[in-house]
């Protein structure tokens, strides 16, 4: 027997438009349409939601920890089960736990566990980040030095078939450490190519991009920045339609002038995208963690190793939408997306992730009016309600 309900009480954004005075049909775990709630047939079980709104679940593609856990010390199943649980109860319904540059045994480690997740069908798992090893030693950021290193014949292979048994599988990348001609092939197999890390220009990064690079990571972090005559990877993320680009929306890692200048300058098709690049921290109280051996420490809404270097983000998914939209000024739609239907758009996952039409996944979000989580979603099934 099909399972088939109505979510009801809430005005729906379908990733696209509002509809007020509708519910959102969902059976066996997918969307099957948005109807106006007069015509719901009397088969049909109604979940009231209590007002506020429905969204598509939050897509995240840069996830380092969560619940305590970081992948790098437990690259495991059961990690990829913590972390994709402890960013529900803020909207995230996929994500991508992400593996920042470790040795190769880890890296392995990390694919195995990714590769299990799938067939285990782990809620909320759409794939991994490998964030490194292969980036620039100028632009680390909290990535150990010791661990970057050239990509070689072992390393594209590995990717290659990792991509075979993973939904998604994205890369982050510096020109300095990988030929043009190894990013063609990864894309051609279907990695996502990200560029980050890097001190390259923007020449360069064009190039890239047309051997097939279509994410950069965490604009403005850990990159060359915009100058008068040479608008480095940060100008390239902005002015190459082809590149999509992640952005820490915290008030930490970018200033939200140069947030607003960003998003008014960005060149289609490509959209920045919101990330947490979230750690260990995100729903629990601890104060510091370890990362490579390294101490990081959570003070004043930020993570740092001792010498001050920023390490990820104290951020959740919901905050982002309420900095980007309450502070920065992003209209409440735009900001939706760009936790949902962009980031999905830019790993190849929108026929299915960000929007509700029919046939895509049952993630939903109930979200109060002051975008407070409620309940969620993740096909079809509840996994969170607040207070319970």
């Amino acid at each position: 027997m099909s399972d088939r309900f109505a979510l009801t009480g809430a005005r729906i954004f379908d990733g696209d438009r509002w509809h007020e005075g509708h519910a959102l049909v969902v059976r066996d775990g997918r969307v099957e349409a948005i109807v106006p709630s007069g015509a719901l047939a009397s088969d049909i079980r109604a979940v009231e939601t209590g007002g506020g709104m429905l969204a598509p679940g939050f897509v995240d593609i840069q996830v380092n920890g969560g619940g305590g856990v970081m992948l790098n010390d437990h690259p495991d199943v059961a990690s990829i089960e913590t972390i994709c649980r402890a960013h529900v109860p803020f909207g995230t319904t996929a994500l991508l736990p992400t593996l920042i540059t470790d040795t190769p045994q880890i890296t392995a480690a990390a694919i195995a566990a990714g590769e299990a997740a799938t067939l285990q069908k782990v809620p909320g798992f759409l794939g991994l980040h490998l964030e490194g090893p292969h980036l620039s030693v100028a632009r680390k950021g909290a990535h150990d030095p010791a661990l970057i290193r050239p990509m070689t014949d072992a390393d594209q292979a590995l990717l290659m078939e990792a991509r075979r048994k993973l939904p998604v599988l994205l890369t982050t990348i510096a020109p300095e450490s990988v030929e043009p001609a190894r990013v063609a092939a990864l894309a051609k197999a279907g990695v996502v190519v990200s560029l980050g890390h890097s001190d390259t220009g923007y020449a360069t990064a064009q190039a890239f991009a047309e051997a097939g690079a279509s994410v950069v990571t965490h604009l403005f972090n850990a990159m060359s920045q915009i100058g008068n005559r040479e608008p480095g990877l940060a100008g390239a993320a902005i002015d190459i339609g082809a590149l999509s680009a992640g952005l820490i929306a915290d008030g930490i890692h970018v200033h939200p002038a140069t947030i607003r200048i960003a998003l008014d300058a960005k060149q289609g098709p490509g959209r920045i995208v919101l990330v947490t690049d979230a750690m260990a921290t995100i729903g629990t109280d601890m104060t510091s963690f370890t990362l490579n051996g390294r101490m990081i420490y959570r003070k004043d809404g930020s993570l740092r190793l001792a010498d001050g270097t920023l390490a990820g983000a104290d951020l959740d998914m919901i905050s982002a939408i309420r900095f980007i939209h309450q502070v920065v000024g992003v209209e409440l739609s735009e900001a939706l997306r760009m936790a949902s239907l962009y980031p999905a758009q830019a790993v190849g996952q929108a026929h299915r992730l960000g929007r509700f039409a029919h046939g895509t996944a049952a993630d939903v979000v109930a979200l109060s009016d002051g975008l407070d989580v409620k309940r969620v979603w993740i096909d079809g099934t509840s996994v969170f309600q607040a207070g319970v």
